[in-house]
């Protein structure tokens, strides 16, 4: 099976909206909305991946029972692990977020990626 999809072509009216919360997240600006669709899961592999979307905001991650990597397709956002100098990502920089990551993130401007979530 290949699985493929242009993420940029998916309107944003066409993606799954809720807004940031635990356990995924804690926004820590107000309420933060995002939108989301899976095109590929293996749950006897623990393996997610799709594409989501944010709206701006700051939220605090940990990643304590999975990873992620994602590649940012539009927009701007900064990531600043614990104790770490801030990173700033913008189309076409790939992440690594691996398991026992913890710290925030500031979306500057609606920022879409695509997404690999794994669980240990």
């Amino acid at each position: 099976m290949t699985v493929t999809f242009r993420c940029l072509d998916i309107p944003s009216a066409e993606l799954d909206e809720s807004v940031l919360a635990p356990p995924s997240a804690e926004p820590l600006s107000g309420e933060i909305t995002v939108r989301s669709r899976v095109f590929f899961t293996d749950q006897t592999k623990g393996i997610i991946s799709g594409t989501w979307e944010s709206e701006p905001g700051t939220s605090r991650w940990e990643f304590s029972t999975r990873g992620e990597v994602i590649t940012v397709v539009h927009g701007r956002m900064t990531v600043v692990r614990d104790g770490e100098e801030p990173v700033e990502l913008t189309a076409g920089d790939t992440a690594y977020f691996p398991l026992g990551w913890r710290g925030i993130w500031t979306i500057h401007e609606r920022l879409r990626k695509v997404f690999v979530v794994y669980t240990a």
